[in-house]
């Protein structure tokens, strides 16, 4: 479905023409190219730029880092803590002063430690494990609609390029139409009316092609911002939109999914969550049990040095036989928090099985326009040539060959049209069914319910040597800017000024 470099050649020198006469109102541009920077890109180095790039990517990674420090704090709940207190205070008044005692100072020491809180700093560190566990979960969940988004941005590139294609091809035609009608006008064999439909037919199909390159650097500009370049920069795509057949069954894609979605995952660390809170709330039907040691020295006069020390150790208990309700009021509400999560696990499951079913139905739907727009290009270029002869012989009306040409151009932009929707649909069903970017997530979840930890539980799901390190947060990159005092050209423009001189 190419345009020949014939065409595009002569659509070249035809639009200068058309520009030097004044007949258009649009500018392609004749500035360097080099005022803004061009890159070569294919599909996976952008989608690879997009996950080194991307801020949302960068966001998980900090909350992955908070998680991890909410673990270590956790379990530093059972450490001995120590404190030093300072007293000071100014006497005064006979009965001070009959004690010789005009300021007084006073230092405590302790260390306390936890022996038993009845589950609650158990239970701390099992809920901040899971949220940890999420967190690695919920940075490759985001990394895999990262992956998507880029990936439709890039093919959106592909389809506008395809449409500023078909559109050139339009209005070549249009203007070797308009050329002939002219021809016939002046030997008196065409009304004027002719030359001015015609005319008519190729400014608005002009005005097409203006709107498509419009669209086309819109494209570029949200696929330059997604991947962390400036708006820009030219893109210059490497890939091209094609059909590949895809024989998985609704059946495998959907078991895949529900095995492999991260977010189902992430949704069963939250029902786990929740248990252990509920745990944790009927702690308060238990004991409590501390240990500590503290000594205190006082000095009354610092100019007697009258001092006294005193230190005391021991363990202290203390159960509440009845708290007017409270706990069984947590409990209850850890109760309801835990059916809540439930539900939203199950929900997880439905939406997944959705999401599955629908990418899927697009897929199949576009494949089949494809076979369908693919012949009717086919028809639209014979229907074209045959409205051009009765034309040229006299039976045809030029109304005709106007409308075989809106058909064909609709036609072929319903081709490229079938081919995006069947590339973007393989590309979200790849997501809906959670198809791994850096971790294998039923290796990890096996592995944390064999006891490992997080990190070593991403080591042995890692699919790369690069997952298997545990991703820290970097300094805030600077916020992109487009360079205002250079006036660049827009990727079309740069397209058309490559072209010319081709």
């Amino acid at each position: 479905m190419k345009i020949s470099n014939r065409i595009k050649k002569n659509f070249r020198r035809k639009l200068a023409a058309v520009i030097a006469a004044g007949m258009m109102t649009f500018s392609i541009g004749v500035g360097s190219v080099d005022a803004a920077e061009v890159l070569n890109v294919t599909l996976d180095e952008t989608i690879q730029r997009a996950l080194e790039n991307n801020r949302t990517i960068k966001e998980s990674v900090a909350d992955r880092e908070m998680a991890s420090w909410g673990l270590s704090e956790a379990r530093r709940q059972t450490n001995p803590k120590v404190t030093w207190d300072f007293n000071g205070m100014k006497a005064g008044g006979s009965y001070y002063r009959a004690q010789g005692i005009n300021r007084s100072f006073s230092n405590t020491g302790s260390v306390s430690m936890p022996i038993y809180q009845g589950g609650r700093l158990k239970e701390g560190r099992i809920s901040a494990r899971y949220a940890l566990n999420a967190a690695d979960l919920a940075l490759e969940n985001t990394m895999q609609t990262v992956r998507l988004q880029s990936t439709v941005y890039y093919f959106n590139v592909l389809q506008y390029r395809n449409l500023i294609d078909v559109y050139e091809e339009e209005v070549v035609t249009l203007q070797e139409h308009l050329r002939n009608v002219g021809a016939q006008f002046r030997v008196g064999t065409v009304a004027k009316v002719d030359v001015l439909e015609s005319q008519v037919e190729l400014a608005n199909a002009m005005q097409n092609l203006v709107n498509i390159q419009n669209q086309y650097d819109v494209a570029v500009a949200e696929l330059n911002n997604y991947i962390g370049l400036p708006a820009d920069t030219i893109i210059r795509p490497q890939d091209t939109l094609n059909y590949k057949p895809y024989n998985s069954s609704l059946s495998d894609c959907t078991k895949y999914a529900l095995e492999n979605r991260a977010d189902a995952a992430m949704a069963d660390y939250a029902v786990k969550r929740a248990e252990s809170a509920r745990r944790s709330a009927k702690a308060g039907h238990r004991p409590t049990v501390n240990a500590a040691i503290s000594k205190e020295i006082d000095t009354k006069n610092l100019f007697t040095e009258k001092t006294s020390d005193r230190w005391t150790a021991g363990i202290s208990a203390s159960w509440n036989i009845f708290d007017g309700g409270i706990t069984k009021a947590q409990v209850n509400q850890a109760d309801a928090a835990l059916v809540r999560a439930q539900e939203e696990a199950a929900q997880t499951r439905e939406q997944i099985q959705l999401e599955v079913q629908s990418a899927f139905l697009q897929l199949h739907a576009a494949e089949k326009n494809i076979a369908t727009t693919h012949a009717s290009v086919a028809l639209g270029e014979e229907n074209y040539k045959i409205a051009q002869v009765r034309y040229a012989a006299g039976v045809g009306t030029n109304l005709d060959v106007m409308d075989a040409s809106r058909k064909l151009t609709e036609a072929r932009s319903n081709y490229f049209t079938a081919l995006y929707n069947y590339n973007t649909a393989k590309a979200s069903l790849d997501r809906y069914m959670g198809v791994p970017v850096e971790i294998d997530v039923v290796r990890y979840v096996e592995s944390e319910e064999e006891g490992k930890t997080a990190t070593e539980a991403r080591e042995n799901a890692a699919l790369n040597a690069g997952a298997a390190v545990v991703p820290e947060t970097e300094e805030v990159a600077p916020v992109v800017l487009i360079d205002f005092e250079t006036d660049s050209l827009t990727p079309s423009e740069a397209a058309e000024h490559e072209k010319a001189f081709e």
